[in-house]
């Protein structure tokens, strides 16, 4: 057998070799799309498939309704929590009005990252929203019974009264809602939660009672804000706020407006007074034409000096009344006042003492593989590789195009060879 033809099958069954050990240790599944789930979700799906004994294998896991034939599989795919964690979130619900109008898929995954049972949920949606996705948010509530769509819907402009308006539209609903929520928190389509529903819960009761919206005396940028009359113009296009040269009358009742954040958190006491109060309601009529009323009508109120007394004795009686059920002497801690701007540092939860895991011996170990990213879980006796989510195609690299190629030039040559 000539030299050449040794030289042929020589590099023929190196190729061989190389595909089949590409092939078994980099191809197969992986080459296909990696699910893009949270942390969360995905140590849940491995730890439950671990503990029954299973070798889990992370695929795709949407949260798209439409991939689900029943409410009740759309809520075991997407694992939502269908019970309280705690005695402590279970005693102190919170309401939230959401207020959205496009991206489907980013409201679900925020509504399945803040949803509790025992919280309730007032979700607004745009009016000029389209009918697909007004259709997907309604189906997807229906699966709840501590959620709903708001009784009203605005024509939502940025910078407008309607912005304001959607969340009051929600909170009226919240407040004759049965569920005694404690306290009403406000969010946007693309918000998402940095903290769990405990502790959330943990930092709210800090407050004791006291609302949650930072703000000051109006910079100089923001005082033609309420100056001149804004008007809101709807466009099929494009809509937004339009300022004018008119002057603006004095805020109703002398009140001092002040500028802060649209984002707040309100206790029922101050929901209630927000809706029945006169003050607040020639208040709201006085903003309908400034801008961006939504971030001077919160903060304005809650300042109101008399309203504030009002909190502060209401906060004092119901703390005695917790600690006399309890057999205790009524605390006689100073109150640090109604603003939450400047929280104490008792009520960080980043500092509170929280369990250490890795010191617990039963505690399953992790560790992972830098090379291949996958990460490794052993407890028990028992051992499991999953890998970390993340979204990307495989693609070969140039090496293995090379091989491939390399590989129909010499089967071809072999076969011209006589």
């Amino acid at each position: 057998m000539p030299p050449m033809r040794y030289l042929f099958i020589v590099s023929v069954s190196c190729v061989i070799i190389f595909i089949v050990f590409y092939v078994f240790s980099f191809g197969g599944e992986q080459s296909f799309q990696r699910p893009n789930n949270s942390d969360t979700l995905i140590l849940t799906q491995v730890c439950t498939s671990f503990i029954k004994g299973k070798t889990p294998f992370l695929w795709r896991n949407k949260l798209i309704m439409y991939e689900m034939s029943s409410c009740k599989d759309y809520l075991i795919q997407s694992h939502y929590i269908t019970a309280p964690l705690s005695k402590e979130e279970a005693e102190f619900p919170l309401a939230y009005m959401m207020v959205i109008h496009h991206h489907f898929n980013t409201f679900a995954r925020l509504f399945r990252a803040i949803y509790m049972p025992q919280n309730v949920y007032c979700v607004h949606v745009d009016e000029k929203a389209t009918p697909e996705f007004k259709e997907s948010v309604e189906q997807l509530l229906s699966c709840f019974p501590n959620a709903f769509l708001a009784s009203k819907m605005e024509p939502v402009v940025y910078g407008g009264i309607s912005r304001l308006q959607a969340d009051l539209n929600c909170l009226k609903d919240l407040a004759v809602s049965k569920v005694p929520w404690k306290y009403a928190i406000n969010t946007c389509g693309q918000d998402f939660p940095l903290k769990t529903n405990k502790e959330i819960v943990r930092y709210l009761k800090g407050f004791k009672g006291k609302n949650i919206t930072p703000g000051v005396l109006p910079p100089a940028h923001a005082i033609g804000r309420t100056k001149f009359v804004h008007r809101e113009h709807l466009g099929k296009e494009l809509s937004y706020v339009i300022r004018t040269t008119v002057l603006k009358p004095p805020p109703p009742h002398n009140l001092t407006i002040y500028f802060g954040s649209a984002y707040v958190a309100l206790s029922r006491e101050f929901t209630n007074f927000v809706l029945r109060d006169p003050r607040a309601v020639d208040l709201l009529h006085w903003s309908k034409d400034t801008f961006s009323p939504d971030e001077h009508f919160w903060v304005t109120l809650n300042r109101i000096p008399d309203f504030i007394y009002l909190i502060e004795i209401t906060g004092r009686q119901r703390q005695a009344e917790r600690q006399g059920e309890a057999g205790s002497p009524p605390s006689r801690e100073p109150d640090e006042g109604l603003d939450a701007r400047t929280p104490r540092p008792d009520h960080d939860p980043s500092r509170r003492q929280r369990p250490n895991l890795l010191s617990d011996p039963d505690a399953p170990e992790l560790s992972s593989d830098p090379a291949s990213g996958a990460v490794h879980l052993q407890w028990k006796g028992k051992a499991v590789t999953f890998f970390p989510p993340a979204t990307f195609f495989y693609t070969p690299p140039p090496l293995c195009k090379f091989v491939l190629l390399n590989f129909c030039s010499c089967i071809t040559l072999t076969f011209l060879m006589p």
